[in-house]
């Protein structure tokens, strides 16, 4: 039986066929989808961790216990865990453990556009990349017998559109969940540095034997076609070099450390010209160069984004003096007929209509305030007509962030806050707040309290009072969190309720103390049920209420009259309360 999958969608499958008993993720873009399917399945523990350390410490711990895991992550989320990354490199396991690191190249939703192929030798840990969902399942599978044979985790890099392209899939029967019953072996899990010493050399033996078995592994093939030139390749690029080039000869490796440096000089004796197609930095390049072997890559392609059929027959069919066909994409090029290009609008990433985001930015606007920001959907306040935040770099330093700014710049007091999201500020907000009263600071924390992890989706966090696997938990209390913390000052507010939200945020930033202020109101995606818009009579005109950047308000086509979209409108009457002429009202009213 096969099946149309994405790739999250697959590794899900790969681990409710080869014998996954405990799953741990946090929440990211591209990688949300795995744990969201594999909680789909009941013989499967799976969680949403605070954060990707407690994530990945949650899996090391279930395959030091004898079970079958795997832990899930985006790119930027290996950064958080590469703490008990590189140790359990040390340590080994039991159970096989594999991480998943999902790439971004484009920066479709990230920050940034890191390579994680990079950790693999950096953590001294093998790595697989597959080219569609097929693999992307089948290679969980192999993963966990690496893993359990070499006794090392097993990072799986998939990227973007591997995540979330659809390839069929063929289906099987679940294998039986076996843990190991549990040994205790201080020498191999207490990473004391006499033990770790012992164990450093292990990691070399190990790194010989892995560097045979990708010689001779399967994934790691040769296609040899035309040897006039050849491509080194992996992950989706294989895809790419495929479509792009039909006829050449081709080393697709997705066992990409350690890389098998036999085979890929057997290739490169093969062909006239050689050339290595990968996506972001030049990894593979840098090692096949390393070997003496003349190969061009980052001369012709950028390290940077994403590649594409069109780039790879642009750039280096002109180099080839060749014109690669590309295969008809639909029923009207196959048949010759023009084809009428498609220009869609630009459409800026915006906050939903009833964000209660919204509001509480275009306070902070009002009062000039110099904004920390953080991770999530709030980050768009960055953008027109709102513009309210100055920085964002990473989860949880928004309140690091501004403690740092205070201390830099002392005139900064008074006029400067922290705003972080309920999810971001429980993945790694609450040892900055720690710092910020440790350190005598007197920033004020916004939290924005949507009750949910928004932008990726609606996960849920400890905040929720739910689990992944939608059972009721304890909720944490931010408010009492804070003032265990030694926070004295900690106020709840309706997001929705401006001239609240503003009167508190004053009176905040003005103490000579540290302060959090809690903005309450679910994420507007979560309402459900029928809504009342707002109504705009007799509009003068002013345009105030655009300042907010709500997608339910624009201007008639005369440019005179602000016009509510009723099928966009939420009814949360936050336009009502800036406008100067009320104009706007509650439907019905």
């Amino acid at each position: 039986m096969k099946a149309l999958l994405t790739g999250n969608e697959a590794i899900a499958r790969g681990a409710y066929e080869y014998g996954i008993s405990v799953a741990a993720a946090y929440p990211g873009t591209p990688s949300t989808e795995i744990l969201e399917n594999i909680s789909k399945y009941p013989e499967i523990y799976s969680q949403w961790s605070p954060n990707e350390k407690v994530a990945l410490e949650v899996g090391v711990g279930a395959s030091i216990a004898g079970a079958r895991t795997l832990v899930a992550m985006k790119h930027v989320g290996v950064n958080v865990a590469a703490d008990p990354l590189f140790t359990v490199a040390y340590s080994g396991v039991r159970g096989g453990l594999v991480l998943v690191s999902a790439d971004d190249p484009g920066m479709h939703s990230s920050q940034n556009e890191q390579d994680n192929r990079h950790y693999a030798p950096f953590a001294k840990i093998p790595m697989l990349e597959p080219s569609d969902s097929q693999e992307a399942k089948d290679m969980v599978k192999l993963a966990l017998e690496i893993s359990e044979t070499f006794d090392t985790p097993v990072l799986l890099r998939i990227t973007t559109r591997i995540a979330h392209s659809q390839s069929l899939v063929e289906l099987g029967e679940p294998m039986e969940r076996v843990v190991k019953p549990y040994e205790k072996d201080a020498k191999k899990y207490v990473m004391i540095p006499a033990h770790g010493r012992t164990r450093r050399v292990f990691i070399e033996e190990r790194d010989a034997k892995l560097a045979a078995f990708s010689e001779q592994v399967s994934v790691n093939f040769t296609e040899m076609n035309d040897p006039s030139f050849g491509l080194i390749t992996s992950g989706v690029s294989y895809q790419y070099v495929k479509e792009a080039f039909p006829t050449a000869s081709i080393l697709r490796l997705a066992m990409t450390h350690p890389i098998p440096k036999q085979k890929i000089t057997d290739f490169a004796s093969k062909v006239d010209t050689l050339f290595v197609v990968e996506e972001l930095e030049p990894y593979l390049e840098t090692q096949i160069k390393a070997l003496g072997i003349k190969v061009i890559g980052k001369e012709l392609l950028p390290p940077y984004g994403e590649l594409s059929v069109a780039l790879l027959q642009n750039k280096l069919g002109a180099y080839l003096n060749i014109s690669a066909p590309v295969a008809a994409t639909s029923e009207q090029e196959a048949t010759s007929e023009a084809v009428i290009p498609f220009s869609a609008p630009v459409r800026p990433p915006v906050m939903c209509p009833g964000c209660p985001h919204r509001g509480v930015f275009y306070v902070i606007k009002q009062l000039k305030l110099v904004v920390s920001g953080d991770i999530g959907c709030y980050t768009l306040g960055t953008m027109p007509p709102l513009e309210a935040m100055d920085t964002c770099i990473c989860m949880g330093a928004s309140i690091s962030g501004a403690l740092g700014m205070e201390k830099a710049n002392p005139e900064l007091a008074g006029r400067l806050v922290a705003v972080i999201g309920d999810s971001t500020f429980m993945h790694s907000g609450v040892t900055g707040l720690m710092d910020i009263v440790y350190n005598k600071s007197a920033a004020t924390v916004i939290i924005l309290d949507n009750s949910i992890t928004a932008m990726t989706g609606h996960q849920y966090h400890p905040g929720t009072g739910k689990t992944l696997m939608n059972e009721d938990a304890p909720k944490v209390d931010f408010v009492a969190l804070a003032k265990s913390l030694g926070i004295r000052r900690a106020v709840e507010v309706d997001a929705f309720d401006l001239e609240r939200v503003k009167e508190v945020i004053k009176e905040e930033v003005a103490a000579p103390e540290p302060s959090v202020i809690i903005t309450r109101q679910p994420c507007a995606l979560m309402l459900k049920g029928p809504s009342t818009p707002v109504v705009c009579t007799d509009c003068k005109s002013c345009r105030v209420c655009l300042r907010l950047g709500c997608p339910a308000l624009s201007y008639d086509e005369a440019g005179q009259t602000v016009v509510v979209n009723g099928a966009l409108c939420t009814g949360c009457n936050v336009c009502i309360q800036v406008c100067k002429f009320d104009a706007l009202h509650k439907g019905g009213a």
